[in-house]
């Protein structure tokens, strides 16, 4: 978890700085700058050690680097770059979650992004200026009506402009084309996607921080710390698992259940309603969002993300699998498989402004870095290459029932095949907000208020939440900066 602000073209650098200034929430292990005649770049990064930071800012034959997120391959990359093989190729050869930007003393300027856009970063363009940052909280005001989110999984450069890289994976189901609809799938797919999901976990792991998860108690953390535990378990050490949850909850208490049956070293923390209400300017803000549904799974996001930043650095979190595996409700009402596998990918391609945006901001605000497993693309690859017919919610096959067969004596069977909640609705954040926040706006002021930005809003939960969102972060184009979802 690293902050890039970074400019191209002329550029006071004391108004840089100040950018940087804004996102020294990202980054615990220091800041830095460097300016060049064409360029000036700055990062705020999180670790010491260059051979696992995320953002590591330094000269080698006049190339300088900054970045968010991490790459397995990045030492191939750097020597690239530094033998001067500086291509657009180079970027795509990143398998992970990044962004990153890459300026020499020769006038060369290059920044690129991961394809699911896991790493965020905001971009705006004005005259001979363009301007790059991981948060829209950065940007100054004479700014913000121009920014953008800069596409996932492109590169772009002063010359070429915009280039597309590699995109999400499998746009059609590869794997076992040959099969009647009915067939089920054979025991080495339920072994492929344990295998792939460990070995995505390992990858996760590999850092001389320790790890912990985000242990919310739902089938994807706990599939994630099961993982863990066993890898932890191999390496002699102990793995840190977080929760949180009013009094009672359900979340709250599955969790418990997971650390006892792993033996993992379990922390949680118990809020009442009050302290979650009470949080959501706070949260409204570090989000970057006033969608209800971001914001309900914000707040315990929030508190877990808090209490795990007193004992780790780096956590594991579950976000990826329902959208890979069909694993939300809503999934339930498609019958042909076709159009679940669409519906599948475009969830994928727009989780960088929901829930990849929940993760990354909340957790940033908190100087933690999340890694997301199950968005490794080789998991990626493999779950949406499967035929979509065994994604199809019945009565007979629960939602995610491929994944849960795959990690099938891993986890007690009330866990296992326990049924999905959204994250704040399981964890109550749903009704508790909804009915707090809605009352605070009657049906007249959101009936006059809500065509104040397009698409209007919905209800008078969402016009709350967009007031307290606009009195911090105005100035931005709703329509191209905040993603908007169900309705609440």
């Amino acid at each position: 978890m690293s902050a890039i602000v970074a400019a191209y073209g002329p550029v006071d650098p004391d108004q840089a700085e100040r950018m940087l200034s804004r996102l020294k929430h990202r980054g615990r292990g220091g800041q830095a700058s460097h300016q060049m005649p064409h360029a000036w770049l700055g990062t705020c990064y999180a670790s010491t050690d260059p051979s696992n930071s995320d953002a590591i800012l330094q000269p080698t034959a006049g190339t300088w680097l900054i970045g968010d997120g991490g790459t397995e391959n990045y030492r191939h990359v750097w020597e690239q770059l530094s033998a001067g093989r500086f291509s657009l190729e180079t970027f795509h050869q990143l398998p992970d979650a990044f962004a990153m930007v890459v300026a020499t003393e020769h006038g060369q300027f290059c920044v690129a992004r991961d394809s699911l856009g896991i790493a965020p970063l905001y971009w705006v363009r004005h005259g001979s200026t363009v301007v790059f940052a991981s948060e829209l909280k950065a940007f100054d005001s004479q700014w913000r009506h121009a920014v953008e989110p800069f596409p996932p999984g492109y590169v772009w450069t002063p010359e070429a402009g915009l280039v597309p890289g590699p995109r999400v994976p499998a746009t059609s189901p590869l794997l076992l084309k040959g099969r009647a609809p009915y067939e089920l799938p054979p025991t080495w797919v339920f072994a492929a996607i344990r295998d792939t999901i460990v070995a995505a976990v390992q990858r996760a792991m590999e850092t001389t921080q320790p790890v912990g998860v985000l242990l919310s108690g739902g089938v994807d953390s706990s599939i994630l710390t099961a993982v863990a535990a066993r890898i932890a378990a191999e390496r002699n050490v102990s793995l840190p698992t977080f929760a949180v949850g009013m009094q009672g909850s359900d979340d709250l208490l599955a969790a418990r259940t997971v650390a006892e049956y792993l033996g993992t070293d379990h922390h949680e923390l118990v809020y009442t309603a009050q302290d979650a209400i009470d949080l959501v300017p706070e949260v409204i803000y570090e989000l970057e969002s006033f969608d209800p549904t971001l914001v309900h799974s914000a707040v315990p996001h929030h508190l877990v993300s808090q209490l795990a930043s007193q004992h780790v650095d780096v956590v594991l979190a579950g976000e990826g699998a329902d959208e890979l595996f069909a694993g939300y409700s809503h999934y339930g009402r498609y019958q042909d498989p076709t159009a679940l596998h669409t519906e599948l990918v475009e969830t994928l391609q727009g989780m960088h402004i929901g829930g990849l945006q929940r993760v990354d901001r909340i957790a940033g605000a908190h100087g933690l870095e999340v890694r997301v497993p199950f968005l490794d693309l080789d998991v990626v690859e493999l779950a949406m290459a499967i035929p979509a017919e065994w994604k199809l919610i019945t009565a007979q096959y629960p939602a995610k029932w491929l994944l849960r067969m795959a990690f099938d004596d891993w986890l007690p069977t009330e866990i296992l095949w326990r049924t999905k909640a959204q994250f704040g609705e399981g964890t109550g954040m749903h009704e508790l907000l909804g009915r707090h926040y809605g009352a605070s706006v009657s049906e007249e002021e959101l009936h006059r208020e809500a065509n104040v930005v397009s698409p209007p809003l919905r209800t008078r939960e969402e016009l709350a939440y967009y007031r307290i969102f606009s009195q911090r972060l105005s100035g931005f184009d709703i329509g191209q900066v905040i993603g908007r979802f169900a309705e609440a």
